[in-house]
């Protein structure tokens, strides 16, 4: 990845901190940034709900993965589960995530399938018993803590971009 790769990331990341939600736009841009498929149904079905009602859905979302007094597991699975109602947000990981990392840069990472590849790479299991994203982001919690034993602070992007680059 270059440097200018999370460029439309941290476009995207000031508009969502200003508002306190993600509105349709913003997930256009990040459908670019991740490089998802947009001509699906449930773009469709995105497509046809108003903004206003996306906001609230992805507002209680920001809520949930911004809110310091649960720890960065339980912010995330809370945060997963506000967008159960989001067209393209009922299953899979790369949208929701994508939207949760917006919402709280600090504390969050992109869920892929790379990153899923590399943790079988490393022979890291996830624990899903709560839900796989908030087993994704224990993991990445993990080994933050590794990582800063050996004297490196790594965000939870940093670890998501070495899953990235790992699992290609």
């Amino acid at each position: 990845m270059t440097d200018s790769y999370d460029e439309v990331l941290f476009d995207v990341v000031a508009r969502v901190e200003s508002a306190r939600s993600v509105g349709k736009a913003d997930i256009g841009a990040l459908l670019f940034w991740k490089r998802l498929r947009a001509d699906t149904p449930w773009a469709m079905a995105l497509h046809n709900m108003r903004d206003s009602d996306v906001r609230v859905v992805t507002g209680a979302m920001y809520v949930a993965a911004n809110d310091l007094a649960v720890d960065v597991p339980t912010a995330a699975g809370q945060a997963r589960q506000a967008l159960i109602g989001l067209p393209g947000c009922v299953s899979g990981g790369a949208l929701p995530s994508a939207l949760i990392l917006a919402a709280a840069p600090d504390r969050m990472a992109i869920y892929d399938k790379r990153a899923l590849k590399a943790l079988g790479i490393l022979g890291i299991a996830l624990d899903t018993s709560d839900g796989w994203y908030r087993g994704y982001m224990q993991t990445v919690e993990t080994v933050r803590a590794e990582v800063r034993g050996r004297g490196k602070d790594w965000s939870a992007r940093d670890v998501d971009k070495a899953l990235f680059q790992l699992g290609k």
